[in-house]
């Protein structure tokens, strides 16, 4: 089994000495340099090479520079797709994300981790859990969510949490670690 079928998997795999991934980590992070670099007036480019970074989108989608991501390949975005600078997305593992998602400046999806135990982890070796963003949900700067997370649809996330557990719909949640601080009713 290759490395990348091993990520694929979700099981521990190879992430800095297995060549394949290397390449194409490398081929994405020229596509998100490019990216970056286009001038923020031409809305043309900039859409058309997102749509090529990413594995599927809506339409209407709109990212601020910088963006940066490992495979670009791993990500759909839904319709009404907003991220604000700073985006960073780690998808060794599958990102989703539903409809009408609003993403505050200088938010990270990380989809891989490392191992506790030191000389696996300073052997390169690494695991990648996927993460699934609900639609209608808004999510505030600086917000951080980590391998396997599930966060459901209308929900917000206030800035600067660290998202580790799964987020019900219907709520808004804050903090470090995430946590359920109120659901949204008819108020």
């Amino acid at each position: 089994m290759t490395e990348k079928e091993k990520m694929e998997k979700q099981m521990i795999y190879d992430a800095n000495n297995d060549l394949e991934l290397l390449a194409e980590r490398q081929e994405c992070k020229t596509l998100c340099q490019q990216y970056n670099n286009l001038p923020i007036q031409d809305l043309e480019a900039r859409r058309s090479l997102i749509k090529k970074i990413l594995g599927k989108t809506g339409e209407h989608i709109h990212i601020e520079p910088d963006f940066w991501c490992d495979y670009g390949r791993y990500i759909s975005v839904g319709e009404n797709f907003y991220a604000n600078h700073g985006l960073v997305i780690l998808d060794a593992g599958t990102v989703t994300f539903g409809d009408d998602v609003f993403i505050g400046p200088g938010c990270g999806f990380h989809t891989a981790g490392h191992p506790i135990d030191f000389r696996q982890r300073n052997q390169g070796l690494e695991y990648a859990y996927p993460i699934k963003v609900g639609s209608n949900v808004w999510i505030g700067a600086a917000v951080s969510v980590m391998p396997g997370v599930t966060i459901g649809d209308n929900v917000v996330i206030g800035a600067g949490s660290v998202v580790v557990k799964d987020i019900p719909s219907d709520s808004v949640a804050v903090g470090n670690p995430c946590r359920v601080i109120r659901k949204i009713g008819g108020e």
